[in-house]
């Protein structure tokens, strides 16, 4: 029904900036929330950051003011920009987004993830 198609990521030094961005195509009414989210290996899947319909964004402390996000609601894409990137970024990032679909259902679909390295 819904199909997150990310792109970006890739392998980079420490201090180095990458974006990633995802567009949602199908059955699509419309879109509530989009975000990033992330799973280092070993472990659990945490928010990096969220972008509402209204332009409205949250972002986890250990990103502030080094992550941008932004969402053009008109193609349905989200874009993260991440600058002086840490180590610790080292994960799959996951983009999400909460969609509004026929017969007032709502789904929260996910995309498969590009993975992200960041070098010492």
């Amino acid at each position: 029904q819904v199909q997150l198609l990310e792109s970006g990521g890739g392998s980079v030094q420490a201090g180095a900036s990458l974006r990633l961005s995802c567009a949602a195509s199908g059955n699509i009414l419309g879109i509530n929330t989009m975000g990033w989210y992330r799973q280092a290996p070993g472990k659990q899947r945490e928010l990096v950051a969220t972008i509402t319909s209204v332009g409205r964004t949250n972002y986890a402390d250990s990103v502030k003011g080094r992550t941008t996000i932004s969402r053009d609601n008109a193609k349905n894409t989200v874009a993260q920009q991440m600058n002086s990137l840490k180590p610790e970024g080292t994960a799959i990032y996951l983009c999400n987004a909460n969609v509004d679909l026929r017969w007032y259902r709502t789904l929260d679909a996910w995309g498969q993830g590009p993975p992200v390295t960041v070098a010492s």
